[in-house]
């Protein structure tokens, strides 16, 4: 019997490939580097994300698990609950909020509502985001809402 090993790859985030980011799913200005882009593992996608002067992410869940390490600057993660029917408008009311800094690592399960990203006007925040995938090595999907972030969800972003 032969056996093979898996091939290792080296990449740098700063050198991964830049991925075209929806502004429909961001406030301000956002970069992503595609670190999977490279590496290209089969259980996860994984991505820097640097956010600009006060950008964050819409509101949105993921149908994997997502894994927030923290690289650059302060921010929050907000999670959120769905307290009323509906699937593109509904009413929504924060559950928690988690200040980020420098080195903190969060875990997001799957299908939680939440929004990340800087919380200073004049600094960058960054971090690598790993979106893992399901059980049945389905990639995992996003799912992006209009919304005031206090009480109202208005539409399901396309």
């Amino acid at each position: 019997m032969h056996f093979t090993a898996p091939i290792m790859k080296k990449s740098n985030i700063l050198s991964s490939p830049v991925k075209n980011v929806k502004t429909d799913y961001f406030t301000g200005s956002v970069k992503l580097h595609e670190i999977s882009g490279i590496t290209k593992p089969k259980e996860h996608d994984m991505y820097h994300v640097i956010f600009k002067k006060s950008a964050r992410t819409k509101l949105h869940f993921h149908t994997g698990g997502q894994l927030l390490i923290v690289t650059k600057g302060t921010g929050s993660l907000v999670h959120y609950k769905k307290i009323s029917a509906g699937t593109t408008k509904f009413k929504i009311t924060k559950t928690k909020i988690i200040d980020l800094s420098c080195g903190d690592v969060v875990y997001i399960p799957p299908k939680i509502l939440h929004t990340h990203g800087s919380i200073k006007k004049n600094s960058i925040f960054s971090h690598i985001a790993i979106n893992f995938y399901s059980k049945n090595n389905r990639k995992s999907q996003a799912v992006w809402y209009e919304s005031d972030l206090r009480s109202n969800v208005t539409s399901k972003i396309p």
